[in-house]
């Protein structure tokens, strides 16, 4: 299991984050990704944002002022980046598609790990790596995750 070092910052007031399992998830995510997807070395960052804090940041380094699921930032030779995702989007997506919004969440978080690890989703044939890469992240969380990781208190 990776040893990886990962910060987490909650910004969102309606989200508690339970820290050892979503830590535990990425290492799960490093343990198990075929050797030539697993991110570099480095402190990875992991925030949770609103809707609003989110488009804000959106605008600042995308100029799209719009809400956004998830957003990925590589890092340098200390840090292997930043994912920054949206609770917000979470809980509404959750509805669309049956699923709670802690898989949502998780499944952003995933999202972004995955993108770091060098996984991109532009042309056709990346986007089916990156859903195989996300299908593999929910079994994960589905086989050794009883309890969610994000907890919604709305």
């Amino acid at each position: 299991m990776s040893a990886r070092q990962i910060d987490i910052s909650n910004f969102c007031d309606f989200v508690e984050i339970d820290r050892r399992k979503l830590v535990r998830f990425i290492h799960e995510l490093d343990a198990g990704l075929p050797e030539k997807f697993r991110a570099l070395p480095g402190v990875l960052s992991i925030a949770v944002f609103n809707d609003a804090d989110l488009a804000r940041i959106h605008a600042d380094f995308m100029n799209k002022p719009t809400p956004t699921d998830v957003i990925t930032f590589e890092g340098d030779d200390e840090m292997l980046g930043e994912i920054c995702a949206s609770a917000e989007r979470a809980l509404d997506w959750s509805k669309k598609f049956g699923t709670t919004p802690s898989q949502e969440l998780s499944l952003y978080v995933a999202h972004g790990y995955l993108h770091l690890a060098g996984i991109d989703d532009i042309s056709e044939s990346d986007a089916l790596v990156m859903r195989k890469g996300e299908a593999f992240a929910m079994d994960i969380l589905r086989e050794k995750f009883k309890t969610p990781i994000f907890k919604f208190n709305v």
